[in-house]
This record gives structure tokens, C-alpha cells and sequence, in this order.
């Protein structure tokens, strides 16, 4: 019987997929620094722009794409540092609205990287993994943008103001459906997309295993 692990693939492969996955776990854990002062937020930022820049680089040949996140890249970059250094209101909508854009460009990269394979070997399974974490943080921009436009839409049981950490932390909770209930979306539209959520990580994960279960029965 032939594996479905036996396709070749190169070391290049396998190896910018890790790195991506490496980069969404720091970045989600670094974030603090963003509002840290001095240099900080900058060298955050431009980590920020540059992982789904260089990712999608190292995964497709497709000149739209490529284009389409460098320029989403940059905006998020020069919006980050406008919100840091000169927080405004109209400098936090950039970040949020320019993250989610971003976001779905990533989305885009790796679901057809995932989907489009014949067999299912590492860097794929890598890629799987990445395109969960986006999928959670893509959510956080779409709730920070809903609490921007509707002030009050999430609640902390604590009384404490929700930012962006906060909003990361939300989402992922949500799309885990682990609802711990500190943090509660009180607001018509947080409360739909946040369900919208749920309903994503839960079909992600039965599609994504679906496909795995086919490819293998494909195979055998």
C-alpha cells in the first residue's frame, strides 16, 4: 500500500511552513511590546509586516498574491507605528482595518497551499496548523474593529478595559470554544461574529480531517 507520506518534498518547503508557524507563535506571544515605548514597537511591527510577506514568498508563485500582501504588509507596518508613536482613533482603525485585509490575504495563501495538495506530508500538515492561528488572530482584528465602531461590545467580568491582548485572547477561547466567560460579548454584532467563530474553528477542523481521511482513502 502506498503511504500518503511518500510524496518528496523539498527541504525549502517544509522549512519556510515551520518558520511561519514559529512566527505566529512569537509574534502572539511578544505583543506587549508594541506598546513598550522606544523601539520596541517598531521592531514588533516590522516583524509583524513581514511574516506573511516572506511566507507567501516561500509559498506560492502567484504575482497577485504576493503583490496583495506586500502592499496589506506595508500598510499595516506604517499604521502600527502611527498608532504607537501618535496614537489616534483614526490610527487604531488603520491597524484593525489593515489587519484583517492582511489576514485574508494570508487565508487565502495558505488554504490553496493546504487544499491544492494531492498528498498530505509535513510542510502541509505545518500549514495546517499556521492557518489556524491566523484564522484566531484574523478574528481579533474583526473584534477590535466591532468594538471600535460599537464602544461596550465586549465586557470583562473584571471591569478592566479590553485591548488588542485581550481581543487575541477572546478569540482564540472562542474558536476553541473553551469559553472560560470572563470576557463577554454583550453587542448584536459581537455577539453573531463571535458565534460566526465558533462555528469556523469547529468546521475547520472537521473539513481539514475530511480532507485528510480522503486523500489517505485516495491512496490506499
Amino acid at each position: 500500500m502506498q503511504t500518503i507520506f511518500s510524496r518528496p518534498v523539498a527541504r525549502n518547503q517544509i522549512a519556510a511552513n515551520a518558520a511561519l508557524l514559529v512566527a505566529l507563535i512569537l509574534h502572539n506571544l511578544t505583543y506587549p511590546l508594541s506598546a513598550a515605548g522606544g523601539f520596541w514597537p517598531a521592531m514588533f511591527y516590522a516583524f509583524y509586516a513581514l511574516i506573511f510577506v516572506v511566507a507567501t514568498w516561500a509559498l506560492v508563485t502567484d504575482r497577485r498574491l504576493r503583490g496583495a500582501v506586500a502592499i496589506c504588509g506595508a500598510a499595516v507596518f506604517a499604521a502600527g507605528i502611527a498608532n504607537s508613536y501618535a496614537p489616534s482613533s483614526s490610527a487604531a482603525l488603520g491597524v484593525y482595518l489593515g489587519s484583517i485585509v492582511y489576514h485574508l490575504v494570508m487565508i487565502t495563501v495558505l488554504s490553496r497551499y493546504i487544499f491544492g495538495a494531492k498528498v498530505i506530508v509535513t510542510d502541509v500538515l505545518l500549514s495546517a496548523a499556521s492557518l489556524y492561528i491566523v484564522i484566531g488572530s484574523g478574528f481579533a482584528a474583526l473584534f477590535a474593529l466591532v468594538e471600535w465602531i460599537v464602544p461596550g461590545s465586549f465586557v470583562a467580568n473584571s471591569g478592566t478595559a479590553i485591548g488588542w491582548q485581550q481581543m487575541l485572547y477572546f478569540s482564540y477561547i472562542t474558536m476553541t470554544t473553551v469559553g472560560y466567560g470572563d470576557i463577554t460579548p454583550v453587542g448584536f454584532y459581537a455577539q453573531s461574529i463571535a458565534s460566526f467563530e465558533a462555528i469556523s474553528g469547529t468546521l475547520y477542523t472537521v473539513i481539514l480531517l475530511s480532507r485528510l481521511v480522503g486523500l489517505h482513502a485516495s491512496r490506499g
